[in-house]
């Protein structure tokens, strides 16, 4: 038997096993409605990732976010800008926990949606499928914000590098359509060392470790927009416990006698945010079982 015709046998029973497996993956997903809905998540099965629509979005609306106006204003322009058309930036969030910093995303998309402006959450162990999903939304009409929640790295992990070439464009030039609006609770995104900041000390084996804290910083520094958020006073505090009482439909005598119960919750908790607001309000509305509007 010639070497040719073993090749060539060899060759087809590679094509036959080969069709045999792709026989038992699953199909493509189809592409989502776009019009079906405003937001969507990346999931991924089998290796297989595809966009599933959100049915029911936090409805959370701007006007509910109290004692941010500074944020509010800067990211609202900015998004204003981008659905318009116009030049806009990469966002990144960043600061105390429970502030506001994702809720402020989710009310900017249900204040553009009318016009055109979609959410895709991609969570952190999914980016590395950016490039593909930047790929699916190429030429669509509408705006899409890839929305990336409490996002930092750890050492040692590579998916900020997909991240990068997103923000920054690799050989391509980075998305007319696609703004990348991110939360965390690091300013720099990834681990920082003070041993970093001693020229002469190495860092894991490091030789240059003040270029491995360049790398780091570069991350961020990618984000054309940085805004950030500060811990509430006990005043702001108690104007969010409030707004979200009324919400609620509680009395305004109910309201005025709870100020001590909330200031407890907050003391209890290690922490006057908006979302220990939220929560002592829910837990107060549920108690007093209101006939006012309903919980969210």
């Amino acid at each position: 038997m010639t070497d040719s015709l073993q090749l060539t046998r060899l060759l087809s029973r590679a094509e036959a096993v080969l069709e045999r497996f792709e026989a038992t993956l699953p199909p493509a997903p189809p592409l989502p409605d776009w019009k079906d809905a405003i937001a969507f998540r990346w999931r991924k099965n089998s290796g297989r990732g595809w966009l599933q629509a959100v049915r029911n979005p936090h409805p959370i609306r701007l006007a509910d976010l109290n004692n941010i106006d500074d944020q509010k204003e800067r990211i609202t322009l900015n998004t204003q800008q981008f659905v318009t058309g116009r030049p806009a930036n990469n966002v990144l969030l960043t600061g105390s926990r429970g502030s506001g910093k994702s809720s402020l995303v989710k009310a900017v998309l249900n204040e553009y949606s009318a016009k055109g402006l979609r959410l895709i959450e991609v969570d952190k162990d999914d980016l590395i499928d950016l490039p593909d999903i930047v790929d699916l939304l190429d030429g669509r009409p509408e705006r899409f914000i890839i929305f990336c929640d409490d996002l930092s790295f750890e050492s040692g992990e590579t998916a900020y590098k997909a991240l990068k070439s997103v923000l920054d464009g690799s050989i391509s030039a980075p998305p007319e359509n696609v703004l990348i609006y991110a939360t965390s609770n690091r300013r720099h995104l990834m681990p920082e060392y003070f041993a970093e900041n001693l020229d002469t000390t190495r860092v894991d084996d490091e030789i240059h470790p003040g270029e491995a804290t360049e790398e780091k910083i570069s991350l961020s520094e990618r984000f054309g927009l940085w805004i950030s958020f500060y811990p509430f006073s006990q005043d702001d505090y108690l104007n969010i416990v409030n707004h979200w009482l009324r919400h609620f439909g509680l009395s305004e005598k109910t309201i005025a006698d709870c100020e001590r119960d909330a200031l407890n919750w907050a003391l209890g908790r290690g922490s006057r945010s908006g979302r220990v607001a939220w929560q002592f309000a829910r837990d107060l509305a549920g108690q007093q079982k209101p006939s006012g509007k309903k919980s969210k």
